[in-house]
């Protein structure tokens, strides 16, 4: 009887590396679970059908792509264990990740260490691709979000604006940050300052001390789980200024618990399902079909174009070598991606359009789109 099983685990295991050698390994680190986990989620799923979409037409240069997935449980520590396990034992070619810039800037280190590209999707901090020449976004970053949400509060005619931020993120921060520059030089006045941290759920204090302020209006640039609490309690005190945010404000769960209380609201973001570009609504179908009853938001459009620009990358390279690769990364330039035209800067932030989108009736609705 022993005769008979070892053939048939030598196969085996002689199958498993005949099917390692003929894929490329791509890793991807995400809050699938947690306090941001509809942004890793939704990011995830988009990944997954660009990779799924791949491998349909036959993969690339030759071969099928694995995408090996972690979750970081949208916590602190995660992100740098995650990755050196990634790239140690699982010996993946690149990194996928991730959407919150905190997570971003714990694993960007590490990537660029082990000389191994990483493409986040939608971590917006400027500090993510400072980490070094490694490290690459397909979103646009904070300068340009903060400032483009101040020059649209300034043609609002709102010359006096109070600011909520989350001091836990870092995300938050640097949205705050250029707002109040570009704010405060072009005639602008932040009457008050207030802060919480992730996780808070009671925000009536720091609500009622912006609103003795009378303020025109409240940049908030928190995450959508703090965001739609702020907005219930918000209507509760009575605040009747419109509140402002940025794409941390995309997620699944916003609506659902702030319900209408959010309406009056503008948030400006990457990507809106019922832009009718054919490219969008094409990529709005799939997804449909892929995830039935769902509709994709930005977070899960960004992680389909970061998916879609490293294997374009991979096939101009012609290689998975890391060198070869990372210039192929860098060298992309009018990518046509579902969150519009990617060209890299020469710090390899994403160079793109805004869309800016209003809250009514408990739903969003296009209000404009600003170019870089």
């Amino acid at each position: 009887m022993p005769r008979l099983i070892f053939p048939f685990f030598s196969l085996f295991f002689l199958s498993l590396a005949v099917f390692a050698q003929d894929t490329i390994k791509v890793g991807e680190f995400a809050s699938l679970t947690g306090g941001t986990a509809s942004f890793g989620q939704a990011s995830h799923k988009g990944t997954l059908l660009a990779i799924e979409e791949l491998n349909a037409a036959g993969g690339v240069l030759g071969k099928k792509l694995q995408l090996i997935t972690e979750d970081d449980q949208s916590q602190a520590g995660q992100p740098a264990t995650i990755v050196q396990k990634l790239i140690a034992q699982d010996k993946v070619v690149a990194i996928l990740g991730e959407v919150a810039s905190s997570k971003s800037l714990e694993a960007a280190p590490i990537c660029q260490q082990n000389k191994i590209p990483m493409i986040s999707p939608a971590s917006t901090n400027p500090k993510v691709t400072e980490t070094g020449d490694y490290i690459f976004r397909v979103c646009f970053i904070d300068p340009f979000q903060g400032t483009v949400m101040a020059k649209f509060a300034l043609s609002k005619g709102w010359k006096r604006v109070a600011l909520l931020t989350d001091v836990k993120q870092d995300y938050s921060i640097g949205l705050a940050e250029f707002f109040v520059k570009y704010f405060t030089t072009h005639g602008g006045e932040i009457v008050k300052e207030q802060k919480f941290s992730s996780g808070d759920k009671d925000f009536k204090p720091q609500l009622t001390s912006l609103k003795a302020a009378k303020p025109d209006a409240i940049f908030i640039p928190g995450y959508y789980g703090e965001v739609a609490l702020i907005g219930k309690q918000a209507v509760l005190l009575g605040i009747k200024a419109p509140l402002l945010g940025g794409d941390g404000w995309i997620g699944e769960s916003l609506l659902k618990v702030a319900g209408k209380s959010l309406d009056g609201s503008y948030v400006s973001t990457h990507f809106f399902d019922q832009d009718p570009n054919p490219v969008v609504q094409t990529f709005v179908q799939k997804y449909r079909a892929r995830y039935p009853g769902e509709t994709p938001d930005d977070m899960a459009a960004l992680g389909y174009d970061s998916a879609m620009i490293l294997a374009a990358a991979m096939q101009r390279a012609g290689t998975t070598d890391s060198a070869a690769l990372r210039d192929a990364i860098a060298a992309t330039k009018n990518h046509a991606g579902i969150t519009g035209s990617i060209t890299l800067d020469e710090k390899r932030n994403a160079s793109k359009s805004a869309v800016i989108l209003t809250i009514e009736n408990g739903a969003f609705k296009f209000e404009q789109s600003v170019a870089p």
